[in-house]
């Protein structure tokens, strides 16, 4: 009798550990799955980002390459003068790039009406770049050129009433008017003259100045 119960518990204990090592086996191959699809999600995380990066190096590695060289289309202006003045100034450009101006600068920013040209003139000498366009173009126009501006700093948009060209971008001294929004150069010049060199007052601020009626940004 006591043979028979030993080899019975004997059978129990062995069935018990034969269940034991399938739970064992079962649990390893779940977390074989689960860590599995999580290095899984992981790696393709890192190839994701990895790729944004690359892309993005690239695309601001070619925009530099851009800026570097001569923009076709730009109108330069020399002598231009640069007193602090009162009062409205006759500018030989329309819109200006340059000459006497008010003291006080126009803050930078995304206007839905136009602003004044002898404080805008100003903000351009502290690096600002100023892009101007004639209120007809229409909306879809307006927004893609909101959206060229996006959050970047020493940068004016307006409309300006009686513009001779759909769209214009004036820095110190230099234009390009062209015809669309969609037109790359509009980029370039963006990266090439917000505070360039033709900046006169490099460092000086686009903002503690003033805020004429209008701005959305």
């Amino acid at each position: 009798m006591n043979k028979k119960r030993s080899q019975e518990n004997q059978d129990r204990q062995a069935r018990l550990a034969a269940i034991q090592a399938q739970q064992r086996a079962g649990e390893r191959k779940r977390n074989a799955l689960i860590f599995g699809g999580i290095g899984a999600v992981i790696l393709a995380i890192i190839i994701a980002v990895t790729l944004v990066i690359v892309n993005q190096v690239q695309m601001n590695r070619d925009r530099e390459q851009a800026a570097a060289q001569g923009i076709e289309g730009v109108q330069e202006y020399s002598d231009l003068t640069f007193d602090h003045v009162d009062g409205t100034v006759e500018y030989e450009q329309s819109p200006p790039v340059g000459g006497n101006h008010n003291p006080v600068w126009t803050n930078c920013g995304v206007y839905t009406e136009p602003v004044p040209n002898e404080n805008s003139v100003h903000s351009m000498e502290h690096g600002a770049v100023w892009i101007t366009y004639n209120p007809d173009i229409g909306q879809a126009e307006i927004d893609k050129l909101t959206e060229l501006v996006g959050t970047r700093s020493y940068v004016l948009l307006s409309p300006y009433p009686d513009l001779d060209t759909p769209i214009a971008a004036s820095a110190w001294g230099l234009q390009l008017k062209v015809d669309s929004a969609d037109d790359a150069r509009l980029g370039t010049f963006l990266d090439k003259y917000i505070q360039g060199e033709q900046t006169r007052e490099p460092g000086a601020a686009c903002s503690g100045g003033i805020t004429p009626a209008g701005r959305a940004s």
